[in-house]
Parts: structure tokens; C-alpha cells; sequence
């Protein structure tokens, strides 16, 4: 087996299970430490042990090596394998085969963990028909978001990504801040290039409720946005803490994306678990579409389907109502119709 393949493999594995960030980089640092060398030089440096010496090569990792480049399976990843034909929630396996792709992930420009590229195969190897690329907009500093000309730059790098495949496309798109007025963080210009525009609130989510709903009423109403992302951005679990979720007219603001033809986003996310499933209720009523995104910033995560699947059977979502499960020509009809 390659042996970078299968150390990029274990890290995978371990995002998918959610392992502390250490371990995953500990198997990235390792592929990335000795993907330049030629097959034969690494066989040999591991077989007589130099490898040992190599800066981010590990006792573990160097058991992965030495097992690979002599064309095994390393017993790590046969174990992680075995463990990862469980699906991550229990339910919604029938609605989870019907999904074809994902409005939203992260990359390495912003405040992913893998490139461009390594999103792409991870969404092809996962049996993704699309995948959409929204890295942030530029006001979400914290998250080195893409100003107008990275932005440019980044469609030059997804064209040729997406072209290298011929049964899996790489669409793309971002993730805009929505300003406090409703306006939207990015060009006008540049919005109009994308596949895919997910707006989400990032700041001020204390805001007052009368002005936090005007504020998501604008950006929803804007004729760039597809999808309004992880609507209450709340926290429920995780590293970063809980979060109350925001207030706002959910009747009012779920009517105005029945009106405008945005999709409501049912985050994948453990920790954010948005909207709650009284809001989707709400938004089921008013007539919605839906979008079941992974909201993902490292490959393990595209696999934070099953979480949103789950979820979206236990409210009784109905499959034809989320545009994740259309083929990629009819969701970039509904995308553009708007543009």
C-alpha cells in the first residue's frame, strides 16, 4: 500500500471519529514528511530504520511506513477501517443514500485543515457526486477570510480541481458573513461567479431580536443567497464551549426564504445541531427547502452526513424538499435562477 495514502487515510479516519486535532496532525505531518521521497529511497529508510531520524516521523507512524512499503495494510488502519463502516448517528440511513452532495466546506485558505485538492478526492472517495467549496469572506479575520482577489485566485484553483474529475464535480462557492445591516461581506461581482452563496451570521449574535431579524430578512432577500447557514449559531458540545442560539422572528425569517427560494441549512455539525428542531418545524410549516451540509474543515468531517440525515428523518423533512439530494444540473438550475 502507498504509504502516504495511508497515513492520509488514518487521519481520515480520525477526523471522522472526531480524535483530538494532535493525533490527525501527527499521520498529515507524517504523509506530508515523506511524500517527496522516491518509493525505493523510503522502502529502504524504512526497512534499515533511518526513517526513525526523519523530523515529523513518530513511533507510530514509522509502524505505518515500515508495514506499507511492504505492501500491507498497517494494522492501524485495518483497525480504523473496521470501526468506520459504522455510520456517525443511528437513523436516517435511507434519506443519508439519497444525498448526492454538500453546499458547504472549508479549505486550507481559510480556516480549513486540508487543501483544495484533498477536500475534493476526500468528497469523490465518500461517493459525493458535488461537493461546493465556501471558504469565509473576508470581514471573519479570525478565520482568514478571502478577500475579493484570493477569492479570484481560488476559482482559478477549483476549475482545475473540479476538471480533473469526470463522475464527481467541485462547485464553487462561500461562506459570507452577513453584516449587521443584512448586507453581504463580498462583491457583488465576485458573488455572482459562484455556484453556491451560504450567508451566515458570525457576529453580534446577542443581537436584539427585532434587529437580528431584520438584519437575516436582508441578507436572505439579497438575490446572491442560496442558502442561510446554521441560523441560530448556537453551540450545544465541543471544544469551543456552548453558545445560546440567537433570537429572531424564526416564523418571519423562514417565510422570507420560502419567499426568496433560499434553503434553510441543516448543520451536520455535532456541536451546532442548527436549527433546533423546533425552528426546522417552523421552517417545514412556511414551506422551505433544505440543505443538508457538513459544514466541514478537514476531510474526516464530510463524513458529518449521517449526523444531518438523522436529524432531518427525526422531523420528518421530506427527501424532495432538500436540494442536496438533486443531481448537480438541477441544483445549479435553482443556484442561478435567482443571478
Amino acid at each position: 500500500m502507498d504509504p502516504v495514502e495511508a497515513l492520509s487515510e488514518i487521519a481520515f479516519w480520525l477526523e471522522r471519529e472526531q480524535a483530538r486535532t494532535y493525533r490527525v496532525e501527527a499521520f498529515r505531518r507524517a504523509a506530508g514528511a515523506i511524500e517527496h521521497l522516491d518509493p525505493d529511497e523510503l522502502a529502504a529508510q524504512a526497512r534499515d530504520g533511518r526513517l526513525k531520524r526523519v523530523k515529523g516521523i513518530g513511533d507510530r507512524t514509522f509502524a505505518v511506513v515500515r508495514q506499507a512499503v511492504d505492501g500491507q495494510v498497517p494494522d492501524y488502519l485495518v483497525d480504523l477501517r473496521a470501526a468506520g463502516t459504522a455510520p456517525l448517528a443511528q437513523g436516517g440511513a435511507e434519506l443519508r443514500a439519497l444525498l448526492r452532495g454538500d453546499l458547504h466546506s472549508h479549505s486550507d485558505w481559510s480556516d480549513g485543515g486540508s487543501s483544495i485538492a484533498e477536500m475534493a478526492r476526500a468528497a469523490h472517495w465518500r461517493g459525493r457526486d458535488y461537493q461546493v467549496l465556501t471558504d469565509h469572506s473576508p470581514r471573519l479575520t479570525i478565520a482568514n477570510g478571502l478577500t475579493a482577489e484570493r477569492l479570484a485566485e481560488q476559482l482559478d484553483v477549483v476549475a482545475e480541481v473540479d476538471a480533473s474529475y469526470e463522475d464527481f464535480r467541485l462547485l464553487s462557492g462561500i461562506e459570507v458573513d452577513i453584516h449587521d445591516d443584512g448586507s453581504l461581506d463580498q462583491d457583488d461581482e465576485m458573488l455572482e461567479r459562484l455556484d453556491v452563496v451560504v450567508a451566515s451570521v458570525h457576529s453580534k449574535l446577542r443581537m436584539d431580536a427585532r434587529a437580528m431579524t431584520l438584519r437575516m430578512i436582508t441578507a436572505i432577500g439579497d438575490p446572491h443567497t442560496n442558502v442561510l447557514g446554521h441560523c441560530t449559531g448556537r453551540l450545544v458540545a465541543g471544544g469551543r464551549g456552548k453558545r445560546p442560539q440567537s433570537e429572531f422572528d424564526a416564523t418571519a425569517v423562514f417565510q422570507a426564504c420560502a419567499e426568496f427560494d433560499v434553503a434553510v441549512e441543516i448543520n451536520s455539525r455535532p456541536e451546532r445541531q442548527d436549527p433546533p428542531d423546533d425552528l426546522i418545524a417552523i421552517a417545514l410549516e412556511a414551506g422551505c427547502l433544505f440543505a443538508i451540509n457538513t459544514d466541514a474543515h478537514a476531510p474526516g468531517q464530510l463524513d458529518f452526513l449521517d449526523h444531518g440525515a438523522a436529524r432531518a428523518t427525526a422531523n420528518d423533512v421530506p427527501a424532495e424538499r432538500i436540494v442536496t439530494t438533486w443531481p448537480v444540473q438541477r441544483l445549479l438550475e435553482w443556484s442561478h435562477r435567482k443571478q
